[in-house]
């Protein structure tokens, strides 16, 4: 899995060459979510995790699409919260 910043605001192209962009939801409200998220492929990638203060917040595909700003994109949903150890 693979650590990179949270964007909330969509960029017109994504940031890494041959990487998909995916809708984060659900979570935590003091998560700024919806937002998008740039992935390997589904299949490398099927869990991400986003490292929130002391805390990681887990994503996974839910195997649903959503529409967003005239795009389908895979949308993954948060399932679980684990803290870093000190």
């Amino acid at each position: 899995m693979s650590i990179r910043p949270l964007r909330v605001t969509p960029t017109p192209e994504p940031d890494m060459p041959n990487s998909i962009r995916v809708i984060l939801s659900g979570g935590p409200e003091w998560v700024p979510l919806p937002a998008v998220w740039e992935v390997e492929s589904l299949e490398a990638e099927p869990k991400v995790k986003i490292l929130c203060g002391n805390a990681y917040e887990h994503f996974e595909f839910s195997g649903s699409y959503s529409a967003r700003d005239d795009e389908h994109m895979p949308v993954y949903r948060w399932c679980q919260r684990t803290y870093v150890a000190e």
